[in-house]
């Protein structure tokens, strides 16, 4: 593989124990003509170099937002209205439209859940690849060229010498998606946002690109923000999970833990409704209810509709994160001025 150290950016020694992403108390609002939606609210999470961390909820917790917020593809008129996001120390988050491109081209990489929004039509895969190499880099027509064919070679495209010069619809979805994978990786990025990349697929497909996200990252040291509905998909990948809900996050920490000990509520509905393979049971455990819309997200805990352990503080307050065993959960239950014998 070619020596690529020279395009990514140099890391300060001062600066090597913060995390390479930091997001603090990131709100995320959508006016309307009824007034302004706050899709996520007050949320705030870190990722480290090397490390995987994956995001998890239902359709509509905010955690594709939030991923678009980290890369500046926020769609008007959603907007950030509170908050800061860092790389490496440096705010992104109020930078202009073309300062943040070139950190989003060279600094940032984006898988997202259907690789036919991701890739043009029109275009060769090579052109799509080198021409965002040479766009970032100093590599003139040959070298950006042989370097896509190294890179489609990488994620598992074979015969990429002769392939490189077709088009996005002579490729399977699994071999599309190996495409944007390279695309993501082209510049050596030190943060990658993967927003559902397993969700168009089969389920061999999955576990093939899964695999493949786990050693390109292992093997490139980026960093990872895995956004998915799908626990499966972040058992197998992540190192820590952050859990969604209702557009805040409602536990967070390693993923065994999350997994194999869920604290929140919801977090352990979740783990409920996964079939364990060797495990023989009748019934699933379900949650009952739907998750709020935005124009109707309860006072207090939003889950309190749906909590089969809510009691009166649950209706009338919303819990902050808290520290719960190796992870942090937003609920009241873990509070230590909650006394036995006040569930409802």
């Amino acid at each position: 593989m070619s020596d690529l150290s020279a395009l990514s950016p140099q890391t300060n020694p001062a600066q090597s124990n913060q995390p390479l992403l930091q997001v603090d108390h990131l709100r995320i609002e959508i006016p309307n003509r009824r007034g302004t939606l706050v899709a996520v609210d007050d949320v705030s999470f870190h990722i480290n170099e090397g490390e995987v961390l994956g995001v998890v909820g239902e359709s509509g917790a905010g955690k594709s937002l939030t991923g678009a917020a980290v890369i500046g593809l926020l769609e008007p008129p959603c907007h950030i209205a509170g908050g800061q996001i860092q790389l490496d120390g440096r705010r992104i988050d109020n930078l202009s439209y073309e300062k943040m491109r070139r950190i989003r081209g060279r600094e940032i990489g984006m898988v997202f859940q259907d690789p036919l929004t991701s890739l043009n039509p029109l275009y060769t895969i090579g052109r799509q690849l080198t021409e965002t190499i040479l766009t970032h880099t100093d590599l003139n027509e040959k070298g950006a060229r042989a370097r896509a064919i190294e890179l489609l070679e990488e994620v598992g495209i074979p015969a990429a010498a002769q392939r490189i010069d077709q088009y996005p619809h002579q490729f399977s979805g699994g071999m599309r998606q190996r495409v944007v994978i390279a695309l993501a990786l082209c510049i050596n990025p030190r943060l990658i946002i993967a927003d559902e990349p397993t969700t168009a697929l089969d389920v061999s497909i999955q576990a093939q690109i899964i695999a493949l996200l786990k050693r390109l990252c292992r093997e490139h040291g980026a960093a990872v923000m895995l956004v998915t509905h799908d626990m499966g998909v972040i058992a197998e990948t992540a190192d820590r999970v952050a859990v969604m809900y209702a557009g805040r996050i409602v536990e967070i920490g390693p993923v065994d833990d999350v997994v194999l000990r869920a604290q929140h509520p919801y977090t352990a509905g979740l783990m409920g409704s996964i079939p364990l393979v060797g495990h023989d049971v009748e019934d699933l455990a379900q949650i009952d209810g739907a998750m709020p819309r935005l124009n109707a997200i309860p006072r207090g805990c939003a889950f309190n509709p749906r909590c089969p352990r809510a009691f009166d503080r649950c209706r009338q307050e919303r819990p902050d994160l808290q520290p719960v065993g190796a992870t942090q959960a937003a609920c009241w239950l873990f509070d230590k001025g909650v006394r036995s014998g006040t569930d409802g």
